[in-house]
C-alpha cells in the first residue's frame, strides 16, 4: 500500500507502507492507539489516523525531531493507493473468475475493473495490466505478467520527490490475496 501525501501547494510524496520496520510499526500503533492489524485493514478506507501515523514515522527518518503533534496534514492531503504488486494481485483475482464461469468474457472483467486505476499509485501500470489481460489470446493461461515498457509509459518524475520512501519493485513473497486485510474491499465483477 502506498500513502500519497500532497501538502497544500506542494508536490505529491509517495510513502510505501511496506518499508516500515517493526519498531516503526510499533510506534505508529502506540501513537494512533490501534493494533497493526487494525491499521493495515483501515488503510483501504483511508483512515486518517492510520495514514497520518505512518507518514509521520516515515518522515521522521529524515526529520528525527518531528513530533506527531507537529505533523497535522489537511483531511484531503492523504490517500492510500495500491502498489504495483497489489494491482497485479487484484487483476489476477478478477480475471480468475474466467476459470469458473464460461459466460463471463475478458471484456466483461475489463469493464468491471474500469475504476481500479483510480485507486492505484501508478494508474498507467494498472491500465496496462488490464489491457494486456483483455487482449490476451483465449488459450493463454490466466496469470498477470508485468506489462512491457511499450504498454506502460514511464512514471511521471514529478510524482517522486526527494521525500519518496517507496521500496524497490521486488515481487511480494506474501501468501495474501487481493482480498486480504491489507487491501480495500474488492469491486464487484457483476
Amino acid at each position: 500500500m502506498i500513502i500519497v501525501y500532497t501538502p497544500a501547494g506542494g508536490q505529491p510524496e509517495h510513502h510505501d507502507v511496506k518499508t516500515l520496520k517493526v519498531s516503526e510499526a510499533s510506534i505508529v500503533s502506540r501513537s494512533v492507539d490501534m493494533t497493526w492489524g487494525e491499521i493495515k485493514e483501515s488503510l483501504g478506507d483511508d483512515n486518517l489516523d492510520a495514514m497520518r501515523g505512518i507518514v509521520w514515522v516515515l518522515k521522521k527518518r529524515a526529520q528525527p525531531t518531528l513530533r506527531l503533534g507537529d505533523f497535522d496534514p489537511g483531511i484531503d492531503e492523504m490517500v492510500s493507493r495500491f502498489d504495483h504488486q497489489e494491482a497485479i494481485n487484484y487483476v489476477e483475482a478478477a480475471f480468475g473468475v474466467l476459470d469458473g464461469d464460461s459466460e463471463i468474457t475478458r471484456e466483461d472483467v475489463g469493464r468491471a475493473l474500469e475504476k481500479l486505476p483510480d485507486i492505484c499509485a501508478d494508474p498507467e501500470h494498472a491500465r496496462g495490466l488490464i489491457a494486456a489481460r483483455v487482449a490476451a489470446p483465449k488459450d493463454q493461461p490466466d496469470t498477470v505478467a508485468e506489462p512491457s515498457e511499450a504498454t506502460v509509459p514511464a512514471p511521471n518524475s514529478q510524482q517522486a520527490p526527494e521525500t519518496q520512501t517507496s521500496a524497490s519493485s521486488e515481487t511480494s513473497t506474501s501468501d495474501s490475496s487481493a482480498t486480504s486485510a491489507t487491501s480495500p474491499h474488492a469491486m464487484s465483477t457483476t
